[in-house]
């Protein structure tokens, strides 16, 4: 019988890149289900309004997370963060907020007058799948582990993805 190894544990800047991609992740899952739920609503809302709901609740989420870091730290630690575990923890957090960057864009064309806010949100959902693909394929992709296994992982990912819009229908729906 072979013997397991204990996996190493994670470099620094390994746990900095796993850290800023489950957060990008939860960041663009959270702002996706926002997006659906404005859309659901786009004839009773303003792109404006639209923006800043979005805007609100994404932050708030990375407040959440942030905080959920810290507490995490303690418990594990029993110590505050240094300076510098700190100033990673706000530079993942502040890095997530670029999940918001096209949605914004789209809404502001939208208060344009360019696209309705319907379009502007669809639009969206489109961008934020693709990108929550990119961001997977990005994460895998040098992984050593079977074409097959890569493509299962991929495909989940698409799945889980169009779950969440699924969920989203039925909630606004119901």
């Amino acid at each position: 019988m072979q013997e397991i190894e204990p996996a190493s544990p994670l470099s620094p800047s390994a746990r900095q890149r796993a850290a800023s991609l489950k957060e990008r992740v939860y960041i663009i899952f959270t702002t996706l289900a926002v997006v659906l739920a404005l859309r659901s609503h786009a004839d009773e809302t303003t792109p404006a309004a639209a923006a800043a709901t979005l805007g609100i609740v994404v932050i708030g989420s990375l407040l959440g997370i942030l905080v959920a870091d810290l507490l995490s730290h303690l418990a594990v630690h029993s110590t505050l963060p240094t300076r510098e575990e700190l100033r990673q923890m706000i530079a993942i957090s502040v890095g997530a907020l670029s999940v918001l960057i096209t949605p914004l864009i789209l809404l502001g064309a939208a208060g344009l007058g360019i696209l309705s806010t319907a379009a502007a949100l669809g639009w969206a959902v489109v961008v934020l799948v693709v990108t929550l693909f990119v961001v997977g394929y990005l994460a895998i992709r040098s992984l050593d582990i079977p074409l097959r296994h890569k493509a299962a992982i991929m495909l989940a990912e698409v799945v889980l993805s169009l779950l969440v819009i699924g969920l989203e229908f039925v909630a606004h729906h119901l």
